[in-house]
Order: structure tokens, then C-alpha cells, then sequence
């Protein structure tokens, strides 16, 4: 090793959006994938420093903004403890040379890696 931490995948999660979600508008989507990806990898994540990568530019300010909206309230709040953890960083979607084929291939696909 050159003392460099190695970057590599662990794991590769997914899901579908239910009928109601699929309803939602894309940012609030990317929100959505982003507070379940957090609730999975809980065990992984607990206790450390990570960042995420995600095509979305408008999720870091998401995280911050007041919202009457119940579900982004509610993801707000369920996340909240990883704040001070968590650093949000903006990858161009083709940049995603890391993410699952599926995913990438899938035409509405939401890229978003955590590290």
C-alpha cells in the first residue's frame, strides 16, 4: 500500500419506488434513496465520517432548508444524527464509473455513492 486509503465497494443496495414515491419529484426522490440507503447501511455508518456522492446538486441544501413538507420533515429528522458525519459532494451522473450497471442503464436512475 501506498498510504493512500483504498476507495472500493462494499456493498450495492437498491429498491423500487413504490406507487406513491414514484409520484414525487426528482429531488425529493434523491432525498428519499438517501435517507434509506442511511437507515441500511446503519450498522456501516454508525460512528464514522463518510461522504456521498450524488448527482443531485440541490440534496446538500435540502438537508438544511426549513420545509412544511412532512416527508422531507421527517428524512430531515431521521438523518439528522449524521449531519456533523456526513460531507455531500456533487459527481456528474457519468462520472458514476463505480455504481451498479443496472442502476446506470435503468433510464431513471438516481446515482448516488457513499463512501
Amino acid at each position: 500500500m501506498d498510504g493512500e486509503p483504498r476507495k472500493g465497494v462494499i456493498c450495492y443496495i437498491s429498491r423500487q419506488l413504490k406507487d406513491s414515491e414514484a409520484r414525487y419529484w426528482a429531488t425529493q426522490t434523491e432525498f428519499l434513496f438517501l435517507v434509506w440507503a442511511i437507515e441500511k447501511l446503519n450498522y456501516y455508518l454508525e460512528g464514522s465520517v463518510f461522504e456521498v456522492y450524488t448527482e443531485c446538486r440541490a440534496l446538500e441544501a435540502l438537508l438544511k432548508i426549513e420545509t412544511t413538507n412532512r416527508h422531507m420533515l421527517r428524512w430531515q429528522i431521521t438523518i439528522q444524527e449524521y449531519r456533523g458525519k456526513m460531507t455531500i459532494i456533487y459527481k456528474e451522473g457519468k462520472s458514476h464509473t463505480n455504481a451498479d450497471g443496472h442502476w446506470i442503464m435503468s433510464k431513471s436512475a438516481h446515482l448516488m455513492t457513499l463512501k
